[in-house]
């Protein structure tokens, strides 16, 4: 009888090249990238308290040195002065977030509530829609986004739990801006 390792693969030796599982993921990012408008609702716990803004989105591919990795730059703005952000300083009123695509995870330089780091889990729903999954500091984040009409709209929904408990629930309707 002989010992098969699964570790070894034939074809390709001990050090197997990286392969990209899910370019269904990636091509679902390549459809995203572009200008949006974002008309955002949030609901505060703590505040009790409603408050709708527009922001401005651009989604970037960046060069990578890796073909099988996709790196991706997002930034926002405000549309115009809102209080939103002088009433709820833990908002970034603007910023900028780099990230990079690996399998079914999206590793960030930081989150929007944080600066820090860290893993996003994702979760293909369809070929329009994904989940992602976050943890980072006492936050738990879980966010859907789906595309909508051939990709000229998308639908965010956003739930933020801090200590177990839902502080804070978004919804985003967003269009994409032709230039």
């Amino acid at each position: 009888m002989v010992a098969i390792n699964p570790k070894k693969n034939l074809h390709f030796g001990a050090n197997p090249p990286e392969i990209n599982l899910n370019s269904n993921l990636k091509r679902w990012f390549s459809r995203n990238i572009g200008s949006w408008k974002s008309n955002r609702t949030y609901f505060l716990e703590e505040a009790q308290k409603t408050y709708n803004l527009s922001m401005n989105i651009n989604i970037q591919a960046l060069e990578s040195k890796s073909e099988w990795e996709s790196h991706y730059k997002f930034t926002w703005y405000p549309e115009k002065k809102y209080n939103f952000f002088d009433e709820n300083p833990q908002y970034k009123e603007r910023g900028e977030m780099r990230a990079l695509l690996k399998g079914h995870q999206l590793k960030r330089e930081n989150f929007y509530l944080s600066n820090d780091g860290g893993i996003s889990n994702i979760k293909q729903v369809d070929e329009h829609e994904m989940i992602f999954e976050s943890s980072y500091e006492d936050w738990y984040i879980l966010e859907h986004t789906r595309l909508v009409d051939s990709d000229k709209f998308r639908f965010r929904v956003i739930y933020s739990w801090n200590k177990n408990k839902l502080k804070i629930v978004e919804n985003h309707h967003e269009i994409k801006i032709i230039e």
